[in-house]
């Protein structure tokens, strides 16, 4: 498995916006993407404007495919709302109990 993480910091007026946008239209577009897997979004409690999205992919191949076909426009939807360029790493999952997560929410 594979993992993108996507940091970016939402202007102050616009975090509301961002997160919408991020529900409604890009959420959906990786839900379409081959071997995208899981959505993991965080926010943080000490700097309300930082935003961490955790995206699990199959393998790198699907994630690389996704970065180059589809994270443009992702990009582009998110822009207006952020003060400067989104940060992307990717590492290869070691271990996971995601499906815990998951079960947890649900309880």
């Amino acid at each position: 498995m594979f993992t993108r993480i996507v940091e970016c910091t939402v202007k102050p007026d616009k975090r509301d916006e961002m997160q919408q946008r991020l529900r409604n239209e890009i959420l959906p577009l990786l839900q379409k993407q081959p071997g995208f897997v899981d959505e993991v979004g965080l926010a943080s409690e000490h700097d309300p404007e930082r935003i961490v999205a955790i995206s699990f992919w199959k393998t790198r191949e699907d994630a690389e495919r996704y970065h180059r076909d589809t994270f443009p426009r992702v990009q582009d939807i998110a822009k207006p709302y952020l003060k400067g360029p989104m940060k992307v790493e990717t590492y290869n999952v070691q271990e996971s109990t995601i499906h815990r997560i998951a079960a947890g929410k649900a309880a």
